[in-house]
């Protein structure tokens, strides 16, 4: 029989050993089980089992991450409904001269609106436009596709609101906003200019031709839409702002999205229903789970297995951060470090490694991340067939120059 200690350790390890399975094949076999339902299912488990008591777990909520994603949503949801990607799609159109030059200008709009508005909304707002647009031209919409997706996913680098795996990061490793940025945008500058290279490279004889269509045109936000376009811009322009100058990044977004709750033309379940709650559901569930894990001491056998001194390598962290991210995702692969981190840590090095090497690895392949899966969906609803290796094609190079990139320049902030 087993002892009562080892059953009480092995207990929280199944739990997590059974919730990080469904996060890496995307649901349970022969159920409708998905991520969100076991993280749920997980973190509830936990308590049952007497993994974690009912504070322990509400103390393992990160709930700055929380807000800060829940605001950025709802500022997102409002540029949304206001017509501003819209604006961005018709802009692409407009200055869309040849092949080369729109896929340059989807890699740079995708990377720096995916910076600030995190990398699966852009995906979400920005993947119909750009379907149409590749429509209205008569070109191949794959390369731009391409673009979008493995652009968002670079650009979402470079700042602690781009994706949730940075706000994670900087969450736990303390790292401010302007100090992240410094030192990670430039890494995602030079890998959106590695990006356009390659998928220009690979479809250079797709993008050679372009014909425009002058019959059609995207349509700009209604006139009735001019006054929340406006608002909301003014809104979003000065939560970038606070961000800069230091202020609490979880108030400035959470702040930011109530302001836009005062409106006497929006109804407000318009705007809820473009914020994912499971998502947010997600998040709490792992930070459960993984505390649980983490009483159970899988941060110990995870340090000896790997070695801490091996992983104050920036090099060999980067490899372990996207293998991980490979097979259970960004978000649940960066928990997985948060406590081993003050073993590990090498100065601020250590943090922006977790968050860029876990990031870049969600380009190397369809399954990757959520952004990848989100812009080929709306492919295949238009009737746009993207497989694995022709992702494949485009996301293993990208990934490993990216990677390669980050590890060179990260050397300079030890």
């Amino acid at each position: 029989m087993m002892p009562a200690v080892e059953l009480r350790l092995a207990l929280p390890l199944a739990i997590f050993a059974f919730t990080y399975f469904v996060f890496a094949v995307g649901n349970f076999p022969g159920l409708k089980l998905d991520r969100t339902g076991a993280a749920l299912a997980g973190g509830l488990l936990m308590v049952l089992s007497g993994s974690l008591s009912e504070s322990k777990a509400l103390a393992a909520i990160d709930f700055h991450t929380l807000l800060l994603l829940l605001g950025m949503m709802i500022i997102v949801a409002n540029l949304r409904i206001s017509g501003a990607f819209a604006l961005v799609a018709r802009w692409l159109l407009e200055r869309a001269h040849s092949g080369y030059g729109l896929l340059a200008m989807t890699v740079l709009a995708s990377g720096v609106l995916a910076a600030f508005f995190i990398n699966d909304v852009v995906c979400l707002s920005l993947a119909a436009p750009l379907i149409e647009v590749a429509r209205i031209l008569e070109i191949d919409a794959a390369p731009l596709l391409l673009a979008l997706a493995t652009g968002s996913n670079i650009g979402s680098v470079a700042t602690i609101t781009g994706n949730p795996q940075n706000m994670i990061v900087a969450g736990f490793a303390g790292i401010g906003y302007s100090a992240f940025a410094m030192r990670l945008a430039p890494v995602a500058l030079m890998g959106l200019l590695a990006d356009y290279a390659v998928i220009g490279w690979l479809y250079r004889g797709r993008l050679r031709r372009i014909r425009r269509r002058d019959d059609l045109t995207l349509p700009g936000p209604p006139p009735e839409h001019r006054h929340h376009l406006a608002k909301s811009s003014i809104v979003a322009a000065a939560v970038l702002v606070l961000f800069a100058l230091g202020y609490p990044p979880h108030l400035v977004a959470l702040g930011g999205g109530a302001a836009l709750l005062f409106t006497r033309r929006t109804l407000p379940h318009l705007i809820y229903e473009q914020i994912d709650w499971t998502l947010l559901v997600m998040f709490a569930g792992l930070f459960i789970v993984v505390k649980g894990a983490e009483t159970a001491g899988l941060q110990t056998y995870l340090v000896r297995a790997a070695g801490p001194d091996r992983l104050k390598n920036i090099a060999v962290l980067s490899v372990v951060a996207a293998v991980l991210s490979n097979l259970v995702s960004n978000v649940p692969a960066v928990l997985l470090f948060k406590p081993i981190y003050p073993q590990i840590r090498q100065g601020m090095s250590t943090a922006l490694v977790l968050a860029s090497a876990s990031t870049f690895a969600g380009n190397l392949t369809l399954l990757g991340s959520i952004a990848n899966l989100i812009v080929i969906e709306q492919a295949r609803r238009a009737g746009i067939e993207i497989g694995f290796v022709d992702y494949l094609k485009v996301g293993l190079p990208v990934t490993i120059i990216t990677l390669a990139i980050d590890i060179a320049w990260l050397q300079l902030f030890r």
